[in-house]
């Protein structure tokens, strides 16, 4: 339990820090030449738009965990920390061509403000962060609080991040080198996977 809930601030940080999450709007605001207000309003919006989604497919991913945990005794002491394992490995092998959200020619193209939000909500919407469903999979073996608690750390730290990240890098505040970022998120997601599924065997 205590293995799943520190993975999952782990890669909930991880996840709200990534560039490909929050640049798309920084891009756009300044081409729109938003303010600051309305860039973080339109953040604010992106991000609970992708956290409700990866939240909602997590839940589907608990009943599910929890139906196999009551059916098949292996599953919470065997199964789903090799399915975490695994998921590490896939990461960590994938971790330089990690692309998570782009921006879509839908909404480079001159519309109105409206239309940009609508775009980039829906864009989020469909691109949940995969890396932290193997945990709410693996929650379902817990008690049912577990993923409640999950659900409310991922969408603390991804919409407060995302806003306070676009807040201080639209002020030109931050100065840190993005791509490298971006090209080590893939192996730190995948080793804290690998990490959660080893303890997972030994802590329940």
């Amino acid at each position: 339990m205590f293995s799943i809930l520190t993975g999952s601030i782990i890669i909930s940080l991880l996840h709200a820090v990534i560039p490909n999450h929050w640049l798309p709007v920084i891009a756009v605001g300044r081409r729109e030449r938003w303010t600051l207000k309305e860039v973080t309003t339109v953040t604010l919006v992106a991000a609970l738009a992708h956290a409700l989604s990866t939240i909602a497919l997590g839940v589907a991913l608990s009943v599910l965990g929890k139906s196999l945990s009551g059916s098949i005794h292996q599953f919470t002491h065997i199964i789903a920390p090799v399915i975490l394992i695994i998921m590490g490995l896939i990461f960590s092998y994938r971790h330089h061509k990690h692309k998570h959200f782009h921006i879509t020619d839908e909404v480079k193209r001159k519309h109105t403000k409206k239309r940009i939000v609508t775009a980039l909500a829906v864009a989020m919407f469909f691109s949940p962060c995969m890396e932290i469903e193997a945990y709410f999979l693996l929650a379902g073996t817990q008690p049912v609080w577990v993923t409640w608690c999950m659900s409310l750390i991922y969408l603390t730290i991804t919409t407060s991040g995302m806003i306070l990240l676009v807040g201080f890098a639209y002020k030109g505040l931050l100065k840190l080198n993005w791509h490298t970022l971006e090209h080590n998120a893939g192996m730190i997601t995948g080793v804290t996977l690998i990490i959660t599924g080893i303890l997972s065997f030994f802590i329940h």
